[in-house]
């Protein structure tokens, strides 16, 4: 990014971190192409004590009718999902349910500024995640629906519905599309010069060679 003129763009702050890592074979890491999600706090009053039928009905509608998921329709193999969520709402728009359905779709990783619910199925699950911090409830009465593929703030950043998403343990930053190539191009080269200098380094040293050096 430095070498395109856009040094310190597009690095989210480091509140947004990877919920768990793999330090043997780095399947944590994702590069993606962003679908963008924007999530507002309701002004709905929260649900009243009802009975189970009723309650379940409200909540049925409500996540069909105020906090649906509209971009589902829009992941493809690559596609990594950006949220720009109600983070003072306590909720847990992402569990281990949808982003299984949204991995099946073909979605390499989530990235939200706000919350995700059911971390250690999540953990157990193995899809690259990076948020903020746990959030315990559900959408209905929390939070609603704005927007779907259109510019969203997330991590202090504009992301761009078609921005490239790469992200790792050290975070995750935003490529804007038009220099994602020369980016790549660059950021490859540097990649294999350090591979290969740890590799010598590691047979110095007597080290077998891992995931991280081939």
């Amino acid at each position: 990014m430095d070498k395109v003129g856009l040094a310190n763009v597009g690095l989210m702050s480091p509140e947004i971190h990877a919920l768990w890592k793999d330090t043997q074979h780095y399947t944590h890491r994702f590069i993606g192409i962003a679908v963008t999600v924007r999530y507002v706090p309701t002004n709905d009053p929260p649900a009243p004590a009802m009975e189970t039928e009723a309650f379940d009905r409200w909540v049925g509608k409500t996540y069909n009718e105020v906090t649906p998921e509209p971009f589902v329709p829009l992941i493809r193999k690559g596609t990594a999902i950006v949220f720009d969520d109600a983070p003072d709402s306590d909720v847990g728009s992402i569990g281990s349910n949808n982003i299984m359905g949204w991995k099946l779709r073909g979605c390499v990783g989530v990235v939200t500024n706000a919350t995700a619910r059911d971390t250690d199925e999540i953990i157990t699950e193995k899809v690259p995640l990076y948020f903020r911090g746990p959030g315990r409830g559900i959408r209905p009465g929390r939070n609603e629906v704005e927007s779907v593929n259109r510019p969203i703030e997330c991590g202090g950043v504009l992301v761009m519905p078609g921005d490239v998403i790469v992200a790792d343990g050290d975070g995750v930053i935003v490529v804007p599309r038009a220099k994602a190539a020369e980016v790549a191009d660059y950021a490859r080269a540097t990649m294999e010069g350090d591979k290969a200098g740890r590799r010598g380094l590691y047979k110095q040293l007597g080290l077998p060679e891992d995931d991280s050096v081939r």
